[in-house]
């Protein structure tokens, strides 16, 4: 991940606080709004979805994964699966 120096004017209260709470959390200020960024963009194409297909519409499809004898060999399995379907 290429990361982007950026400047941006904030209340200064609000700056102490998500500096103390970056610090509670034991994280640096840039990841802590780096996930705050993303959570939000996240919960917004979320609801977006759920105003375009409506609440009957709204789900995801998936196949449940049926753990056999261990989860690195599923986890292989994928990974091939994947490299597979790259090289196609």
């Amino acid at each position: 991940m290429v990361r982007k120096k950026t400047s941006i004017y904030i209340d200064e209260e609000l700056w102490e606080k998500i500096k103390q709470y970056a610090s509670m959390k034991g994280v640096d200020v840039s990841s802590l709004l780096e996930e705050i960024i993303r959570n939000e963009i996240l919960d917004d194409l979320d609801e977006a979805l759920y105003q375009l297909a409506g609440p009957d519409d709204y789900q995801f499809d998936f196949e449940p994964v049926e753990v056999r004898e261990s989860i690195s060999e599923l986890v292989r399995e994928m990974r091939d699966e994947r490299a597979d379907n790259l090289s196609r």
